[in-house]
Order: structure tokens, then C-alpha cells, then sequence
């Protein structure tokens, strides 16, 4: 265990508190969009092609938009870019209660506006700048407590959605949410971006060109950003489609949020047990477990006979393992190529997560509308486990030799 003292100063625990509360709003409003499906599809006409198109489209532009508030953060600070990142978020929610929520503007508002503030106060910048006040033997544990308290909130969110849901309406509970946005906005601004970056050795003369070119040199960053892919498509696929799944399976309503919200409230162990851990052991290996792990509880839950023990048993495992991903990788990015520019590395490897997860919203939809079943969404999904889990050990856990002591 490292002698080092976890909170070094004031300006290091504002922020840490800062980033988790920022990703507590972002995710856990983010979390529960699948719980408005069937409200989108008696009061606007929205099909499931349609929704599952539209926030297909909000993961896609998240992790497309991830790399660019990266470079914002990383020159500007991090307040800026979250800040950025809540301004578009307010305006998707607001367009979805006004007259311009239907066809192309519920696209707009849902998919391109939300999915661009999300790349700004997600997960990848918030836990960026926190990776900038954390040293190598502390940075993981780091990560992993603003990942779980991102889980806290995708814990609290489906339970609060269902009660506003039932109680005011999709209307109101989407402008409950606008309060929550704009108390992020506030919070951006206690989001310290260090000046002088903790950890390793920092050439401060290299550009963000240069760091790209060094990233996509090593074949560890191109794995990494591969491996990715598949936590997105599964986090998208779930997230999205769940409240579906669980209809046809014949199963009570209140499976889907029981699912959403063990996800939520197991995950928080799942990040700080994976934060811990990959400051031990190899985090290749850790990864490797996680996506192999996924898959068989996949496959636990769609061939075993369909009940609410199972689903809320679905819903605790895949909680475990659901963002424990995020600690390992954003360590090893911050491990072999430096913290200096580590939103927009870790902001490239996420674009590649939200490719997965463009994917496994649409397509997850689209089977569904062709043959009225998700089966082959979960036959992927199973297949792709297997091809993370392997994906990852060839990896090369070492310094590029820019960081490395002689």
C-alpha cells in the first residue's frame, strides 16, 4: 500500500467532490432515458427503431465529442468543458418538453444535443481531470471512487424516474431534471484542472499531434481502444433496450427498475473493487476477467428461465461488472503514456466505447423490429465478450520510453 498521503490539499478534495456530483447528474439522468420509451411512443409516435436510432446517435456523438472537450480540458481546464457540456444538455432536455419533440427534433434533442453534452460531463473528462491530481500508486482508486459515484447515481435515478413518472408525468420529471442540470452547471466550476500534471515524467514540450502519433504507434493503445468498443455496446445495449426485453419476457414492471438500479447500486462496489485491484495486479488481466465475466452472465440470463429472481440476479452481477472497466483503462492510459494528455488519449479509446454502444442501441432495436426478439443483440454480445476478453493480453503494461528514468 502506498505511504502516500490519498488527499494531498483542499483544491484536490473540492474537485474529486466536484467530479463525482457533476457525473452523479449527467449519468443518472443519462441512465434512465429507456424508462421514457414507452411515454415517447404513446404522446410523440416514436417507434423503437426511432429510439433506439436516437440514442444509437447520443452514444455515437458522446464519444465523438469526447476527444474534442479533452483538448478543451486539457488547454482550458476541465470547468470549461463541463460547463460546455451542460449548457447542450439543458437544451436537449428543454426541446424534449416543448412543441419541437417529435421526428427530427426528438432526434435532435435526445440524440445530437445530449449526446454532445455528454462527451463534455460524462465520465471521461471529469475523471480526466481527476487522473491530473493523482499519482500512479493512488490514480486508479481515484478514478474508480468518481466511477462509482457515477454508479450511486444510476443507483438513485431509476427509483426517482419511476416515482416522477408515475406521479407528474414525463413532461415534469424531464424538467426535474433540467434543476439538476443547472446545479451541474454550478458545480463545473469547483473542477480544479492542475497546471503541472502528477505522475511520471512529462515532456511538457510534446503537442497533442505528437501524443496522438505515440498513442496509435503502440499496438497496447490499439487493443485498448478495440477492447473498449465492447463494454460500450454492452452498457448501450442494456441500458437501452431492457424495459423492452423484460416486457416480452412476460416479467412485472418493476423488474426494469430493479435491474437499473442494482446495476447502479452494485456497480459502485464493482468501480472501487476494480479501482483497488488494478493498483495491485495487472490491469490487462483485470480486464480481461471483467469482459469474459460478462459474458456468461449474459448467457445466464437469456437461457435461463425467465423470472424476477433471475432478473434481479442479472441485474446485481452485470452491476459488478458494469463501468469496473473504466479504473483499468483509464490507468493504463495515464500509465503508459502520461497524465499531461490523458483526456484526449482516454477521449479516443471512449469514442471507440461509443461506437459500441451507437451499435448496440440501433442494432439492438433493429433486431427486434425484424424478428420480435433480442436473441441475436445477446448472441453478439456474448461473442464479443469472449473477443475482449482476449483482445487485452497481448497488451504491454511498460512506459512508453519518453516517461521511462534511465
Amino acid at each position: 500500500m502506498s505511504s502516500e498521503k490519498f488527499i494531498k490539499n483542499k483544491t484536490v478534495l473540492i474537485t474529486l467532490i466536484s467530479a463525482c456530483l457533476i457525473v452523479i447528474v449527467s449519468l443518472g439522468i443519462r441512465q434512465t432515458f429507456g424508462m421514457f420509451y414507452f411515454n415517447f411512443s404513446t404522446d410523440l409516435g416514436i417507434t423503437l427503431s426511432q429510439f433506439g436510432f436516437a440514442l444509437g446517435l447520443q452514444m455515437f456523438l458522446w464519444g465523438a465529442f469526447a476527444p474534442w472537450f479533452g483538448v478543451i480540458t486539457d488547454k482550458y481546464g476541465g470547468h470549461i468543458a463541463v460547463f460546455i457540456g451542460f449548457i447542450f444538455y439543458l437544451l436537449g432536455i428543454l426541446m424534449l418538453v416543448s412543441e419541437y419533440n417529435t421526428g427530427l427534433y426528438f432526434v435532435t434533442g435526445i440524440g445530437v444535443l445530449i449526446g454532445v453534452a455528454l462527451g463534455g460531463t460524462a465520465i471521461s473528462i471529469p475523471v480526466s481531470v481527476v487522473a491530473k491530481h493523482f499519482p500512479q500508486s493512488n490514480r486508479t482508486a481515484a478514478i474508480g471512487i468518481v466511477t462509482a459515484a457515477g454508479s450511486f447515481g444510476y443507483f438513485v435515478s431509476p427509483v426517482f424516474t419511476r416515482y416522477s413518472l408515475v406521479e407528474f408525468g414525463w413532461e415534469t420529471t424531464l424538467l426535474i431534471f433540467a434543476v439538476f442540470i443547472l446545479a451541474g452547471m454550478i458545480l463545473a466550476f469547483y473542477l480544479t484542472t492542475p497546471k503541472d500534471v502528477v505522475g511520471g515524467i512529462v515532456d511538457d514540450k510534446q503537442t497533442a499531434s505528437e501524443a496522438l502519433k505515440e498513442a496509435f504507434k503502440s499496438k497496447s493503445f490499439i487493443y485498448l481502444t478495440l477492447g473498449f468498443f465492447v463494454c460500450g455496446w454492452h452498457i448501450a445495449l442494456v441500458a437501452t433496450h431492457i424495459p423492452i426485453y423484460i416486457n416480452d419476457r412476460g416479467l412485472p414492471e418493476w423488474c426494469t427498475v430493479t435491474i437499473l438500479s442494482m446495476i447502479g447500486l452494485f456497480n459502485i462496489a464493482g468501480t472501487l473493487t476494480s479501482g483497488y485491484l488494478a493498483q495491485k495486479f495487472s490491469k490487462k488481466i483485470i480486464l480481461s476477467t471483467i469482459y469474459l465475466a460478462r459474458g456468461l452472465v449474459i448467457a445466464l440470463f437469456i437461457f435461463l428461465p425467465p423470472s424476477p429472481i433471475i432478473a434481479v440476479m442479472f441485474g446485481i452481477m452485470f452491476g459488478f461488472l458494469w463501468l469496473s472497466t473504466v479504473p483499468p483503462t483509464m490507468g493504463l492510459v495515464g500509465f503508459i503514456f502520461g497524465t499531461k494528455y490523458i483526456g484526449l488519449l482516454y477521449g479516443i479509446v471512449f469514442l471507440s466505447h461509443q461506437v459500441g454502444s451507437f451499435l448496440g442501441a440501433y442494432l439492438g432495436g433493429v433486431f427486434h423490429d425484424l424478428y420480435g426478439s433480442y436473441d441475436y443483440a445477446w448472441y453478439i454480445s456474448i461473442a464479443l465478450s469472449i473477443f475482449a476478453g482476449l483482445i487485452h493480453l497481448p497488451i504491454i503494461e511498460k512506459q512508453v520510453a519518453r516517461l521511462q528514468t534511465t
